[in-house]
């Protein structure tokens, strides 16, 4: 994964620091993003089902205790992504079997751009004036980089769509 060549000196600096403010609240930061997902793409709600309860709102999934943790395991891959910075390569495995296990519960490729303009959202939201054009555009580039090796997961798995 050569992506952390992709991203300057700079970027990552911008990555990290807008991270740091992040970070800490990773769960109300999270029902950020999953809230403008739901938003944008309603009919990603149900591929989100546990113990094969449907939710009949994004309001009841929200605020149920399996899809919390969801956000938590979302929010540490970002964490991972951010914290390995100059070497993602070493996520590379990692996140081609996260891809996997997405394709493998129906996620399409394509919602991966909404999930990004989801992250891209929740950081505006939470940075407020410190979302600067290059603080998305090095986000863009990490997000992308991130959805690059997950795709490989898809990529692996013989084409049945």
């Amino acid at each position: 994964m050569e992506s952390g060549m992709l991203l300057t000196g700079g970027q990552r600096a911008l990555i990290r620091e807008s991270w740091q403010r992040v970070s800490g609240s990773p769960v109300q930061h999270g029902l950020i993003l999953f809230t403008r997902l739901f938003d944008l793409d309603p009919d990603l709600l149900p591929l989100f089902q546990y113990n094969c309860k449907q939710f009949a709102s994004p309001q009841e999934c929200l605020s149920a205790p399996e899809f919390l943790d969801h956000i938590r395991k979302v929010m540490l891959v970002i964490d991972a992504a951010v914290s390995h910075l100059e070497n993602l390569s070493c996520l590379e495995e990692y996140l081609c079997n996260l891809g996997k296990k997405h394709q493998a519960i129906g996620v399409r490729i394509e919602s991966f751009s909404t999930v990004g303009e989801s992250l891209l959202y929740m950081l505006e939201k939470c940075l407020g004036t410190a979302f600067s054009p290059e603080v998305q555009e090095a986000w863009s580039k990490l997000y992308s980089a991130v959805v690059k090796a997950m795709r490989r997961g898809w990529d692996t798995l013989s084409e049945g769509d």
